[in-house]
């Protein structure tokens, strides 16, 4: 009987010391990884950026509803602090909402940090800019609006149509709906950095060998800012007379 209780005790202490030394956890003690992590305790860029970005980025950066982020160009126009302040603060005008706590949105500096640090870190790739020069991402004077109609029948009726309606390789970009829901700056980055995801080129290639010079980006965006209605969406023309 003393044999075996020594036998027991002997094989206990050898259980222990395996759960000691070799790292194992007792049974039903949860480890780190069971443990769930409040929202704002969360670092691991990729969970932030699916939760937060891909619905309207896209998967990897790659463009969804909303522009790719995972673009040279844009990355090259849109300094650090610029993608910061955008994701704190949010685009007014645009679908673009503000996601720092101090703004009403649910992230920390910290992960926004995150965030901004490490879609540089795995997307810019500057050496495929190739020296070139991209318009800046603000715009550095007033545009001409009547000077952008000509820069847009020279760079954009080739896809958009000469009224801008749309063809069959472009959508419409005077619809009311459209112009409502993207505000000038939008309208400038998407020239500049263009849509990879959906053909639109960069503002090197709207015509072969010539790139748009900042002015006449500047004043495209001021001629497709005119063409925004007071009451977008409205499917009948507004009757004056039948509203007395």
């Amino acid at each position: 009987m003393t044999i075996m209780r020594a036998h027991a005790l002997s094989l206990a202490a050898s259980v222990a010391a395996v759960f000691l030394f070799g790292g194992c956890q007792p049974p039903g003690k949860p480890t780190s990884a069971d443990i769930e992590l409040n929202p704002e305790e969360v670092r691991d860029f990729a969970v932030l950026y699916r939760v937060n970005c891909a619905g309207c980025h896209g998967r990897d950066g790659r463009g969804n509803a909303a522009l790719a982020l995972a673009n040279p160009v844009y990355l090259a126009i849109a300094s650090h602090e610029t993608i910061r302040r955008v994701i704190s603060n949010g685009i007014g005008g645009s679908l673009m909402p503000a996601f720092a706590k101090s703004s009403g949105g649910t992230l920390t500096d910290e992960q926004i940090e995150i965030i901004v640090r490490e879609m540089r870190s795995r997307w810019a790739r500057p050496q495929e800019m190739l020296g070139a020069g991209p318009p800046p991402y603000a715009a550095e004077e007033r545009g001409d609006a009547r000077a952008g109609e000509g820069v847009y029948t020279a760079f954009c009726t080739a896809c958009h149509g000469s009224d801008g309606k749309g063809t069959a390789t472009g959508s419409s970009i005077v619809d009311d709906s459209f112009l409502a829901l993207v505000s000038d700056q939008n309208l400038r980055t998407t020239i500049i950095a263009g849509r990879p995801d959906l053909g639109h080129p960069d503002w090197r290639h709207c015509v072969p060998g010539k790139a748009m010079m900042p002015q006449e980006v500047t004043a495209v965006v001021a001629w497709l800012g005119s063409q925004r209605k007071v009451n977008p969406g409205q499917p009948y023309p507004r009757n004056e007379e039948t509203q007395r």
